[in-house]
């Protein structure tokens, strides 16, 4: 991860997760790691070994995992303090197989707006070629309280 205030804001935004939960976490189960992280751009990449369909193709639902992952990120780095993003919406288009390598997603904001964002997410694989167009929209709305 970079290391900016967008990701400090990003993990402040996490850090009421109890240990039970934290260690639920369906990102660190496919392998997703973040790159870059900013209201305007949230990147991270995927293993395709680990994350396959019966046909060893990547999983559809894969994909859907780092789009709704990234997208929600670009939410809550736009929802503002003391806000939180939940999504409502996820739409991906598989354009073509991976078997294998690492996938690499970039999730940036289409609308943000003061009760809903949505991201655009594209999906390439190794060659650069893109594999899956996502979008996400985020409800935005008041964290609850702590405790």
């Amino acid at each position: 991860m970079t290391n900016n205030g967008s990701e400090q804001a990003f993990r402040e935004s996490l850090a009421g997760l109890t240990p039970e939960i934290a260690a639920q976490q369906l990102n660190t189960k496919v392998g997703m790691e973040f790159g870059q992280l900013s209201p305007e751009r949230v990147t991270a990449t995927m293993p395709v070994e680990g994350n396959l369909q019966p046909y060893g193709l990547l999983h559809g639902g894969a994909n859907a995992v780092l789009a709704e992952a990234l997208g929600s990120t670009v939410a809550v780095l736009n929802a503002g303090e003391g806000r939180i993003a939940v999504g409502v919406d996820l739409n991906c288009t598989h354009h073509r197989a991976v078997t294998s390598g690492t996938v690499t997603a970039v999730a940036t904001p289409v609308h943000v707006g003061r009760s809903a964002v949505t991201a655009e997410v594209v999906i390439t694989d190794d060659a650069g070629r893109r594999s899956c167009t996502a979008r996400l929209t985020c409800m935005v709305r008041d964290a609850p309280p702590a405790g």
